[in-house]
């Protein structure tokens, strides 16, 4: 789905040098076997060609699984002057060797690294994208102060902490990124920046729907949804739930977001918080 106007089928010259950069944030949107959104940050997703992309694997995780079982894809870049370019792509091959094995493995954060290395690198042919979109920092910040007015008057109570103290201070610091994703209807993921959204005591995630107002109005309501959030230091969650839909907050019309599932994403060992998991003595060796 694309609410953006344009619709591109490849990457113009400017935006190849624009996202062939180190720093920057990359998110890959795939699907689990059973159907559900997942979110995962991907720093090395890059153009590889006007009509491809690529990524280097140095971690595990589910992203890594989802995507050989169902190609579809979504991404998001965002560089750090703050322009973002977003679509859909289909997986192609995986290779380890090469000459995008040999040039991820030269950036400098894996040449020196003692510990790791790119193993793997992911190749996917574009779809379509949707341009160069700036972030609108002034709609986000009123939404952001919008959602902080909504949550001081609504009611907090949950039976049960799904979203445990850390999580919920990541999640409620405004200057952390925040990004939802539901699968649409022709079964790619759809990636929707949502800084302003915060906690709603342990069991919800609440935003304004005044910024990106079109895209949110389209998410279905009763949708599977993942919410990841990161920050600069490198921390990161990653939310599952139901979309609630668009409901009045002390006067302000906000998504909801009801969460049942959290994932940490973060190295050296991803893995799921809640619900949490049994840890089995070894009883071989």
């Amino acid at each position: 789905m694309n609410v953006q106007g344009a619709v591109c089928k490849s990457f113009a010259g400017s935006d190849i040098e624009s996202l062939c950069v180190e720093l920057k944030v990359g998110l890959l949107a795939t699907i689990s076997d059973e159907g559900l959104p997942h979110l995962t940050l991907i720093s090395t997703l890059q153009p590889n060609s006007p009509t491809q992309l690529v990524f280097g694997q140095f971690a595990e995780g589910l992203s890594k699984v989802n995507i050989k079982k169902n190609h579809k894809v979504g991404f998001l870049i965002l560089t750090l002057d703050r322009n973002m370019w977003r679509g859909r792509a289909n997986f192609t091959r995986t290779a380890r060797g090469g000459k995008e094995f040999d040039m991820f493995n030269n950036i400098p954060m894996f040449r020196y690294n003692a510990y790791f290395g790119i193993h793997t690198v992911y190749y996917m042919d574009l779809l379509e994208h949707y341009g160069k979109e700036p972030l609108p920092m002034g709609s986000i910040i009123q939404a952001a102060l919008k959602t902080m007015f909504a949550k001081a008057f609504s009611s907090k109570k949950g039976k049960c902490e799904v979203l445990n103290f850390w999580t919920r201070q990541l999640i409620d610091k405004l200057s952390n990124l925040k990004f939802i994703s539901y699968v649409d209807g022709d079964g790619y993921p759809v990636i929707i920046p949502v800084i302003q959204a915060q906690t709603l005591g342990s069991e919800r995630v609440v935003f304004a729907a005044s910024a990106y107002s079109e895209e949110v109005n389209a998410i279905p309501v009763n949708a599977a949804v993942a919410l990841f959030c990161m920050s600069f230091d490198m921390e990161d969650v990653l939310l599952r739930g139901r979309y609630e839909g668009i409901r009045g907050m002390g006067g302000v019309q906000c998504g909801s977001m009801s969460v049942n599932w959290v994932y940490s994403p973060m190295p050296p060992k991803p893995e799921q918080v809640y619900p949490e998991t049994r840890f089995e003595a070894v009883t071989s060796f």
